[in-house]
């Protein structure tokens, strides 16, 4: 059960994320205005690509 809660909030941290960096910027903003979490940047960038890839398309194991 701990394991199923991980990476659900694993899977809800990825699309908040994915959310964030991939919105376009205002007209007149400053495009570098938004933030991300970098922590969950870094463990994304250690896992594996398919792994990355499942939690983009919402794929369960």
């Amino acid at each position: 059960m701990k394991v199923r809660q991980k990476k659900l909030r694993l899977t809800e941290a990825t699309a908040h994320y994915l959310r964030q960096i991939g919105r376009k910027a205002q007209k007149g903003e400053e495009p570098n205005d938004r933030g991300f979490d970098r922590k969950l940047d870094e463990k994304l960038k250690r896992m594996r690509p398919e792994d990355v890839d499942a939690l983009f398309r919402g794929e369960d194991d």
